[in-house]
């Protein structure tokens, strides 16, 4: 990557060097542990022109998202918080039965499920014809396809424009997001409204959450640089929320710029903390690499501890964050015997690049380990409630992120 891609400059500056890895959910199977794995530079640069915190594009979204490991149904939480955005949205905006709602990268009906129980008309553009498939069981109304300018402008021929259109942990999955925009904005009604959810890059920075970074997350916003990316395909941003989803997250609230008005005054106050926080400018990195080494260096020591003394250690869930984090602190089976999920897919795999074992999550009970890392911390208290038997023969959770801590 020699140029930025929302802006073309070639003002790329380090903000962090996570070595090399493979992709973060290619899962291998038995017979897969005796082939070799392609590894990729996983290295955040920083636009010091728009700001656009970025990786280098060298997988492509066909390489991830056409067979997905990830169905959003396993998180009780997750399919909660849907829930509850449904029904805000569906005051906030007047849905009814005459609406129409699209869901870009709707994965396995998560969300539009709770669309298609008020009566709403809506559609589903998801791209993994696995998890696709476990919408359509589901009764929720699925294409699989990438979102393009050109689907968005098929969809809207054949559909009629979308009153909402929501890209909720997609914005930052897609290289060519100017072209991803235009799609949206393909999608969306001339008065219409967009809703995407995405990681915020001042929690990220601030908690240290490193393990966020992986191949298939391209760039990673301020509410700066989202408000850039949006104009470049005809969106302008008017409100966005604070949310605690993924370690912290923003929901975006755009419209087609000739109905959007002037922004809402949570969208100043936003960029206001951006600002004071150094992050519209090159300042407010400079620390982050060093925290992250401290990070790795404090998971390390406690792995280590813990083998020296006899201790067992486990892992709770294999997500893709836990991915960069194993492979960055270089953990193998010696230091972390297995993970669990409840996913059964990954049943019988192993994580990429650190061959950990993933096991169901029954597994825990019947060993009864002394800890249990959990991987997905963002989850903590869902986690935290799923693990409490843990507690029942002395055993501890242990947090790595934002820094390492062990939970009786």
């Amino acid at each position: 990557m020699t140029t930025c891609r929302l802006c073309g400059s070639a003002a790329l500056a380090s903000v962090v060097d996570l070595g090399a890895t493979p992709p973060c959910e290619r899962f291998l199977t038995r017979e897969q542990l005796d082939e070799p794995e392609t590894t990729y530079p996983l290295h955040l640069r920083l636009c010091t022109d728009c700001y656009l915190a970025q990786i280098p594009p060298l997988i492509t979204p066909e390489d991830t998202f056409t067979e997905y490991a990830y169905f959003s149904s396993y998180s009780t939480s997750w399919v909660e918080h849907a829930r509850r955005f449904v029904a805000g949205a569906s005051e906030r905006l007047g849905l009814s039965a005459g609406s129409f709602v699209v869901e870009v990268a709707s994965n396995d009906g998560y969300l539009l499920r709770h669309v298609v129980e008020r009566g709403i008309r809506c559609l589903g553009i998801e791209p993994s014809a696995n998890v696709g498939q476990a919408a359509k069981d589901a009764g929720v109304p699925t294409l699989t396809a990438f979102l393009s300018p050109e689907t968005g402008a098929a969809v809207r021929e054949e559909h009629g424009p979308a009153d909402l259109v929501v890209a909720n942990n997609v914005y930052a999955h897609i290289p060519d997001v100017i072209g991803f925009t235009r799609g949206l904005r393909a999608l969306v009604a001339d008065d219409g409204w967009v809703s995407i959810e995405v990681q915020h890059l001042l929690t990220l920075i601030e908690s240290t959450q490193y393990d966020t970074v992986y191949h298939e997350h391209f760039q990673y916003y301020t509410v700066a640089s989202a408000q850039r990316a949006l104009a470049s395909g005809g969106l302008a941003l008017v409100d966005v929320e604070s949310l605690p989803t993924h370690g912290g997250s923003i929901r975006l609230w755009a419209r087609p710029a000739e109905a959007a008005g002037e922004p809402g005054p949570r969208v100043a106050d936003l960029l206001a903390r951006e600002k004071a926080a150094g992050l519209h400018e090159l300042s407010g990195y400079a620390e982050f690499a060093a925290r992250v080494a401290r990070v790795r260096r404090d998971l390390l020591s406690f792995l280590i501890r813990a083998a020296e003394e006899g201790r067992t250690v486990v892992g709770y869930g294999a997500p893709g964050k836990g991915n960069t984090l194993l492979n960055h602190c270089g953990v193998r089976p010696d230091l972390l015997a297995y993970t669990v999920d409840r996913n059964p897919y990954k049943h019988g795999r192993f994580t990429p690049g650190t061959r950990i074992p993933i096991l169901p999550p029954e597994r825990i009970e019947q060993d009864r380990p002394d800890y249990v890392l959990v991987l997905p911390w963002n989850l903590r208290a869902e986690i935290t409630e799923q693990l409490a038997y843990v507690r029942d023969w002395g055993g501890s959770l242990v947090f790595p992120i934002p820094r390492l801590e062990v939970v009786s």
